[in-house]
């Protein structure tokens, strides 16, 4: 299983009802990639002040495995949401982290 996890900077001033579509967005991309298991996302609620990074939301999604994050990576309606999470962040690309790894079943 390969778990996806995306960590986003918000610019300052992104208004809480477009990040809310966003992340609908994501979710919305379960029933369209084949082998998408579950997405967890939200903000930010560690209380370890400033580990962040200024990272205050982001998403984690579960995938069966390698080829099916990588269809997901290329599917059209993930290129748009992508498109429109970089247009969301600090810096476009500059403030958003992804970071996969594999996990054992």
């Amino acid at each position: 299983m390969i778990r996806h996890c995306v960590f986003l900077r918000f610019k300052s001033d992104y208004p809480d009802d477009r990040k809310t579509e966003i992340f609908q967005a994501i979710e919305a991309l379960k029933s369209l990639v084949p082998g998408f298991i579950t997405a967890h996302i939200g903000v930010n609620v560690s209380p370890e002040t400033g580990m962040d990074k200024g990272y205050s939301a982001g998403f984690i999604i579960d995938f069966t495995d390698a080829a099916a994050r990588d269809a997901y990576l290329v599917h059209p309606e993930h290129q748009k949401v992508g498109g429109r999470i970089v247009d969301a962040c600090e810096g476009g690309v500059d403030g958003v982290l992804v970071y996969d790894i594999e996990v054992a079943d």
